[in-house]
């Protein structure tokens, strides 16, 4: 059985609650990806935030994201799997909540990230089409 830990970027990279918006976007562009999680200083998951959060609720509403905070669009439960997950739960969980990346937590700590690319490389083309249906038919407005 291949888990989400065997598919996962174990490198994942955590912005603080308290950091400004500049710093996550810079973050992004230095590790060319475009989510980051929000962890405390106990790599625990606090939410995700997304280059689309970023100029969605900073940019175009006037707001200076040198003075949002991370933590400030991160709002709401965190969607997750457990790093021993079997594939399909992953996809399920992708589907379900219609998200293009899915955070990976072993001990209630994040230890990795997987993104639809990742569950493309490790599942047939007929699955990936269903989360990619999924994710474009959801809403135009969510994390992940």
């Amino acid at each position: 059985m291949t888990t989400a830990r065997d598919i996962m970027h174990g490198d994942a990279q955590c912005i603080g609650a308290d950091e400004p918006l500049t710093s996550a976007a810079r973050m992004m562009r230095d590790l060319g990806v475009g989510a980051l999680p929000i962890c405390g200083v106990d790599d625990r998951l606090g939410g995700i935030i997304t280059d689309r959060d970023i100029v969605i609720h900073c940019l175009a509403e006037g707001k200076d994201p040198a003075r949002v905070c991370a933590g400030e669009l991160g709002q709401g439960k965190p969607f997750y799997v457990r790093a021993d997950a079997d594939l399909d739960v992953v996809l399920d969980e992708m589907m379900s909540h219609q998200v293009m990346r899915m955070p990976v937590v072993d001990n209630k700590r994040l230890v990795g990230m997987i993104s639809e690319a990742d569950l493309a490389r490790n599942l047939p083309s007929d699955k990936i089409g269903a989360l990619v249906e999924a994710i474009k038919s959801g809403p135009a407005d969510r994390a992940g």
